[in-house]
């Protein structure tokens, strides 16, 4: 889901390349906070959601669940009357001494209907430096590739490493639209941290070094960074859309987040207490891992099949684009919502 911490405009669009360029910039702009933005969160728990329905205003709602926690991961759905999103976020990392490595894994899915154009994509990786000393930074680097699974259009982009010693612009994104035949139809280039522009290709030469050149129509800016207030540096550096985020809503499901007692406490200010109930909490989900395990255990013994967690608001099914295993919002949440039947829910709070 694209925030408000950006701008993306809303065109209409001549073709599939076109949008797929658009779809490009909309990917881009999940980055944009990272710069500032290097401090722990909070771990979910095992069934914690979170709800964010926009519909009157920006016209989406959006619907998360942790569907497991041995390896942490966060199931999403979003839906919009012109599209619908959804993507699975799990990661491995790798400490390097100086810095950490997060590597995002699962695909994200991006939907429109009435054209029936389909894009996947895989988020790139995510490096924190000077762990042990200095100054948190953050750089994103390594290739995307956006399949459009109706018609074959691709987009390739590359998050350029930051090096000391290189000339390229930090944090620079470059990105080339091809169609099913593998023409070049659009270039994009910017950066993740402050905007995105676009341009149809009208022919391509080749350079006496071998490199493609370009020959564009006039360029757009296709996303652009909308900065917070200073103030807001006093908030984790939360956008003004962030902050909003963990206010409480009533008719919200009990596993909400809003609903979290340490978050809640931290939110008030109360440290001390919210620190002694965070412990509490990773507690008593450590308890339930224990007692799920013995489960495990001794059905292993009996030979009988266990299953150990069931996510109560998706399934898992096979995702016919990639073929993996994924889990697919079931369409019951709002539903409950509207009727505020919640016996589903797990009691994963104190």
């Amino acid at each position: 889901m694209s925030t408000p911490t950006s701008c993306t405009r809303r065109p209409s669009v001549r073709d599939s390349c076109e949008q797929l360029a658009y779809v490009a910039a909309f990917t881009v702009s999940s980055y944009s906070t990272t710069t500032n933005r290097s401090a722990k969160p909070f771990n979910p728990l095992l069934g914690e959601t979170y709800e964010c329905d926009r519909t009157e205003d920006l016209g989406w709602r959006s619907f998360t669940e942790q569907v497991q926690f041995t390896t942490p991961l966060v199931a999403m759905h979003t839906e919009a009357k012109d599209w619908t999103s959804w993507q699975e976020f799990t990661m491995s990392s790798k400490f390097r001494g100086k810095y950490l490595q997060i590597i995002p894994l699962g695909i994200a899915h991006l939907v429109f209907p009435a054209s029936g154009n389909h894009y996947t994509w895989r988020k790139v990786t995510t490096t924190v430096h000077n762990i042990i000393v200095g100054r948190l930074w953050v750089d994103n680097h390594g290739e995307m590739e956006i399949v459009n699974h109706k018609n074959g259009d691709k987009c390739h982009m590359k998050y350029m490493p930051y090096s000391y010693f290189s000339r390229e612009t930090p944090r620079k994104v470059t990105g080339v639209v091809t169609d099913k035949d593998g023409k070049e139809r659009w270039v994009i280039q910017g950066t993740w941290d402050e905007k995105i522009e676009g341009a149809p290709v009208i022919k391509t030469a080749e350079s006496t070094r071998g490199k493609v050149l370009y020959d564009t129509g006039p360029s757009t800016v296709m996303w652009h960074r909308d900065y917070p207030p200073p103030e807001l540096e006093k908030c984790y550096c939360f956008t003004q859309f962030a902050v909003t985020l963990n206010e409480p809503e009533e008719g919200v499901a009990p596993t909400d987040s809003r609903l979290r007692p340490d978050q809640r406490l931290m939110e008030e200010g109360a440290w001390d207490e919210a620190n002694d109930v965070k412990v509490k909490l990773e507690e008593k989900q450590r308890q339930k891992r224990r007692e799920k395990e013995q489960e495990a255990l001794l059905a292993a013994e009996e030979g009988r099949e266990y299953v150990s967690y069931e996510p109560k608001w998706f399934r898992k099914e096979t995702d016919p684009q990639t073929g993996n295993l994924v889990h697919i919002y079931t369409g019951e949440y709002w539903q409950c919502k509207d009727t505020c039947k919640w016996d589903r829910c797990p009691d994963i709070f104190l």
